[in-house]
């Protein structure tokens, strides 16, 4: 499929054709679930803790005789059943990180790539060059029409165009290596350099 290439000031800049096996596959929503839930899982903390009855601060005293009062036989207020007693079976730090294999991640990434472009949210630039200036750089974000925009630059990102981008809402960048399903989709336009999709082609194939 063949896609315009623009520059950052809105000029033409040729075109460029881009690969099908990346960019021209029917989108399966199942496949990018899976490969979203493991980047979400794999993101998740999991550092949730109670405190068992073995970790509540409490007397050790035994709260009352053991016969004679008609109630139950307890010894501690540590159990779960009483108020600020231990909880039972409550969470502890754990991984929540899951497997998927590489094949099945990059399978994900390309069809993330194909979902953009079939629905018109794909944008391909000459570069990501920029003189660190927020102003202008915002400028030309605003006249190209990008409100929330990931763009993904080659293997490494252009310093100026970094440093101008860090204080605009709803721009991020990202080098090749950086790229992943769940970004590419949280966006509304996803833009990549000639760069970038050299890399991304080389990363995927």
């Amino acid at each position: 499929m063949k896609l315009d290439v623009i520059k950052l000031d809105g000029d033409k800049a040729g075109d460029i054709e881009l690969d099908e096996a990346l960019f021209g596959l029917e989108p399966r929503a199942d496949i990018l679930h899976r490969v979203v839930r493991w980047q979400r899982n794999k993101a998740q903390a999991g550092t949730h803790k109670v405190k068992t009855r073995s970790e509540v601060s409490y007397s050790t005293k035994k709260i009352y005789r053991q016969k004679g009062t008609g109630g139950a036989r307890h010894g501690s207020r540590k159990a779960p059943i009483f108020r600020k007693g231990g909880i039972y079976k409550g969470p502890t730090p754990r991984s929540h990180a899951h497997d998927l294999t590489k094949k099945f991640r990059a399978l994900g990434l390309r069809h993330a790539l194909s979902a953009k472009a079939k629905a018109g949210e794909l944008v391909v630039i000459e570069n990501a060059e920029a003189e660190g200036k927020t102003a202008a750089l915002a400028k030309q974000v605003a006249n190209l029409g990008w409100k929330r925009a990931l763009v993904i630059d080659g293997a490494s990102v252009n310093e100026g165009f970094l440093n101008a981008s860090r204080n605009i809402e709803g721009l991020d960048i990202l080098p090749t290596m950086g790229a992943n399903v769940y970004d590419i989709l949280k966006r509304d336009t996803l833009v990549i350099t000639k760069a970038g999709i050299e890399a991304l082609e080389a990363r995927l194939k």
